[in-house]
Order: structure tokens, then C-alpha cells, then sequence
């Protein structure tokens, strides 16, 4: 791990000293260890079921979507035998109760090849989750850093990364793509670890 940050700064010194500044006042810059294939599946409901909720509020809905399986162990089949009034009365809206089942019914008739996601490119990876309702190209973003442990990503679609861009690179509106482009194509190959140091500055 330290080999593996020591070569993160080193590469910011050379490509990006304003994100380099960044990095060297972060406590660590890491990225968790990657989940299991067997774990992708529950990792995706609980991507789905966070959407647009305050970390507080999603995680009060997660112990509860969890307590309604043995051992916490979510699987597609036992989703698909819930009904959807009992995913809604843990707190979920409707239409994530819809993408939760859809999520479940795609990866049970292999639509979705959940377990072969490791061995596929960041863009597959993209194309095979965004097949399921619910789940967009920030969804399956989020889901390469942090659960695959990809280490070149970034999410144009991300409103934190673009205000951080926005503060610490002297932009009077809101950057487009193009202007973050040329920002963050230096970074490769360790886009992620750049967003984790853009994140860390509204922490």
C-alpha cells in the first residue's frame, strides 16, 4: 500500500501540483480493497438504494433492507421473492423498489453478468450495468472505484468532482466536460485517486 501512494504523489508531482497539493495534506489516499465477485450483487442494491440520500438517511434504510434477509445475505432470489410492499416499507421510493427487482430478475436470467464483471474493460462495465433500470453511468462509475478498485476512472456526472475542479482550478462557472478533460487526462493512470483528493476538499 505504501509502494502503491508513494507512486500516486510521485506521479501528481510531475502531472498536477494543484491536485498534488492536495494529496499531501490528506490523513491517507487509498482505495478500499475490492469486493468480491460474490458480493457484486449486494453491492449494486445498496449502490441503487443510496441514490441521491444523505449517507444518514441511506444507511438507516440499509440496515433495514438488510434485516429482512438471513444472515444478511442478499441474493437475487430472495429479492425476487419479496414482495414489493415489503422493499417499499423499509423505506425505499417505488422506483427504486422497481430497479432493485429489475436489478434481481436481469442478473437471475444472466441479462447482467454480474460475476464477469471484474474481467471486463471500465467501458464494458459501464454497458452491462446501465442495462439495468436505475443504474447510470455515475451508478456504474461509482461502482468501478469502489468496488472493482479501478484505478484510471472519473465521473464527469459527479457534482462534487466538477465544484471541486470549479474551486481549486479558478473557474468563474461551473467547468464543462471539455475544460475537465483537460484537467483530468493528465492524471491517467490514476484518475480515481484524483477524485479522491477533489472529494476530500468539501470533507
Amino acid at each position: 500500500m505504501m509502494k502503491k501512494v508513494t507512486q500516486v504523489k510521485s506521479h501528481f508531482k510531475k502531472c498536477d501540483q494543484v491536485i498534488y497539493r492536495v494529496i499531501l495534506e490528506m490523513e491517507e489516499i487509498g482505495l478500499p480493497k475490492p469486493v468480491a465477485p460474490t458480493d457484486y450483487f449486494a453491492k449494486l442494491c445498496r449502490e441503487i438504494i443510496s441514490q441521491q440520500l444523505a449517507s444518514k438517511a441511506a444507511q438507516a434504510i440499509l440496515n433495514r433492507f438488510l434485516a429482512l434477509f438471513p444472515n444478511k445475505k442478499v441474493t437475487p432470489e430472495k429479492i425476487l421473492k419479496l414482495s414489493e410492499q415489503s422493499l417499499r416499507n423499509v423505506g425505499m421510493s417505488w422506483a427504486k423498489v422497481k430497479y432493485i427487482k429489475d436489478l434481481a430478475q436481469k442478473t437471475k436470467n444472466k441479462e447482467v453478468n454480474i460475476d464477469g464483471l471484474k474481467n471486463l474493460s471500465d467501458e464494458e462495465v459501464i454497458t452491462e450495468l446501465t442495462e439495468v433500470k436505475g443504474i447510470g453511468r455515475w451508478t456504474a462509475e461509482m461502482f468501478l472505484m469502489f468496488s472493482l478498485g479501478r484505478e484510471d476512472v472519473f465521473s464527469h456526472g459527479d457534482l462534487g468532482l466538477r465544484k471541486a475542479i470549479k474551486k481549486l482550478y479558478g473557474f468563474k462557472k461551473m467547468p464543462s466536460e471539455k475544460q475537465a478533460e483537460r484537467i483530468v487526462n493528465h492524471w491517467s493512470p490514476y484518475k480515481t485517486y484524483g477524485c479522491l483528493a477533489l472529494w476530500s476538499i468539501f470533507d
